[in-house]
């Protein structure tokens, strides 16, 4: 209003990211940029926090369309921010041009919001991009105390270097929350020059069983395709049962999961021990979906 603007003029030529706070049209609304809007509306010497800090570090956590801030004092109540009460302790960084939590407290801090699969995939994430590593994770969850202390050790302590994607992380705790022996993880096959030729998700190699998550993208790109085939003929001349999940496998129907599962362990020879019911309270699946004895 000060360089001239009426509110009308203001409408046509801005928008509006939070009250009081505008940008030019045609400016990309990028995180970066609603980030640098919040700053402006809330208590000077905020950081960013939570679900912001994951996204930033390229983290993977469940969407939430707020931005989240840490401030020092009181804390600013406003429509598209998330308020948070600095921790004393709190361990900032600068990253992006932001005063923002060091990836592994982002790690602890979530701990408060997200459940423990979702925590584990935020950690893996978090791996993967070269944040942190699972022992500095566990590390920092052993000298934590407080709420939800004990579900950040436990979810740290289920972190792993080398997964490939979330869901490959929910394949892997709906698994080992079952009580089954835990895969190798990320086992790559190379050539005599060290050329990589194929990469197994989740596998129990000395019985030659590899699980592996199967995304849309499989069924889309011919190229992919195409090297599944090949990789499907590599691995029957070496007698490998490749057991494939796909997204359904996971959220509608984990009971017949873990069935099928099973049922490949027995065939492949391995010891199967009895499943335990930790895995219902993390994933639930449709009514009607039950884990048989195969």
């Amino acid at each position: 209003m000060a360089a001239g603007h009426t509110d009308g003029r203001l409408r046509r030529s801005h928008v509006a990211l939070f009250r009081g706070v505008h940008v030019e049209r045609g400016v990309p609304v990028t995180l970066a940029v609603r980030i640098e809007a919040a700053l402006l509306v809330v208590t000077p010497g905020s950081h960013v926090s939570h679900h912001t800090a994951a996204n930033l570090w390229g983290g993977v956590v469940p969407d939430h369309p707020d931005i989240h801030l840490s401030s020092p004092r009181n804390r600013t109540r406003r429509d598209g921010i998330t308020a948070h009460r600095r921790k004393e302790g709190q361990e900032v960084v600068r990253f992006g041009g932001f005063r923002v939590t060091s990836p592994v407290q982002t790690f602890l801090d979530l701990a408060h919001c997200l459940t423990l699969v979702d925590l584990v995939v935020l950690g893996d994430s978090l791996v993967r991009r070269g944040r942190t590593t699972p022992e500095q994770l566990v590390s920092a969850t052993c000298r934590h105390h407080g709420p939800y202390s004990r579900l950040a050790r436990k979810a740290a302590a289920l972190v792993r270097t080398g997964v490939d994607s979330a869901m490959e992380t929910r394949l892997r705790l709906l698994i080992v929350l079952a009580g089954l022996p835990e895969p190798e993880v990320d086992h790559r096959v190379h050539d005599r020059d060290g050329t990589l030729l194929r990469r197994y998700d989740l596998s129990y190699l000395p019985y030659r069983l590899v699980i592996e998550y199967d995304g849309r993208q499989h069924a889309e790109s011919e190229e992919q395709w195409l090297t599944d085939i090949a990789r499907d003929e590599a691995l029957d001349d070496e007698r490998i049962r490749r057991l494939v999940v796909v997204s359904r496998d996971i959220y509608s129907t984990p009971g017949n999961t873990l069935t099928r599962i099973t049922r490949a362990m027995r065939r492949a020879g391995m010891p199967v021990p009895r499943l335990r019911d930790d895995w219902r309270r993390h994933f639930p699946g449709r009514p009607g979906d039950m884990a048989v004895p195969a």
